[in-house]
């Protein structure tokens, strides 16, 4: 509870620092959801610089949540609960733990061998 109290004061006081952090590391946990346990590479077979691209993809991509580009093409429902039960300011990180399963998938299939 206390790392959700300081994330949430880290995000009233710099908002846009941290939605593109809260994007980028959601987008590479994803990509490390996927080697590890889609793909199960294992720890020595983990490839670091996927998952730095995957982090790069996810912070450059991030805005603000009543944007089109975040709001309107993930998961309708999803989409529906968050704008109408969810706080402004915490609409983003919704979205991304929501796409963290999307955002497996994608890097699994980008990555296929």
């Amino acid at each position: 509870m206390a790392l959700w109290r300081a994330y949430q004061r880290a995000l009233t006081v710099h908002p846009w620092k941290v939605q593109v952090l809260t994007a980028g590391s959601l987008m590479g946990l994803g990509d490390i959801i996927s080697q590890q346990l889609v793909e199960r590479r294992g720890l020595r077979e983990h490839q670091t610089g996927r998952t730095l691209t995957m982090v790069s993809v996810g912070c450059g991509f991030v805005d603000y949540p009543d944007a089109l580009i975040t709001n309107y093409y993930l998961w309708p429902a999803v989409q529906l609960a968050n704008f109408y039960l969810v706080p402004l300011h915490y609409r983003l990180a919704v979205v991304q733990c929501v796409a963290v399963l999307w955002n497996s998938y994608l890097s699994w299939k980008a990555h296929r061998l």
